[in-house]
């Protein structure tokens, strides 16, 4: 049985626009073309640091034609790196940590469900510590409702 989400995300508007765009998000993080895994961000509170970004899972995306042809799963590394460039983005963008963010370690992660052509993959991020240059958190990706993975990640400024 799945652990209980980190917070409620039936209290967000996920039909509003999102607070920070992809045009938002290319500010503070480097990532281009077939690498740029996050879309937008929904909804964050500095004080509890709690983060709800997204990415649009697309028919055209890089890894659909051979992961897996006739039935594209989207890869749990590539689920990880949305969830590190959410992060990213928080660290910086909200936090003040200048810089590049590269990562640290993965550890504990899970995977609950596939992520296909179609889905909204939901980034449910908690900053556990932040410092001057390091930071840790707790990652969870939700589709329609259900957590499809989990993980706990650490980053660091380069």
């Amino acid at each position: 049985m799945p652990p209980t989400l980190f917070f409620d995300i039936s209290k967000i508007d996920l039909n509003a626009d999102p607070v920070f765009t992809r045009e938002d998000i290319e500010k503070e993080n480097p990532q281009r073309y077939e690498m740029e895994q996050l879309d937008g961000i929904f909804w964050y509170e500095k004080e509890s640091r709690l983060i709800l970004g997204y990415r649009d899972i697309r028919g055209d995306d890089f890894w659909v034609r051979g992961h897996i042809p006739e039935r594209p799963l989207m890869p749990g590394v590539i689920m990880i790196e949305a969830a590190a460039q959410l992060l990213s983005f928080y660290v910086k963008r909200i936090f003040g940590i200048k810089g590049f963010i590269g990562f640290t370690g993965i550890e504990n992660a899970k995977f609950r469900g596939q992520v296909v052509p179609g889905d909204r993959l939901l980034l449910l991020g908690h900053i556990t510590t932040i410092k001057s240059r390091k930071f840790s958190a707790n990652i969870q990706g939700v589709v329609d409702g259900k957590m499809v993975f989990e993980t706990s990640v650490s980053g660091m400024k380069v």
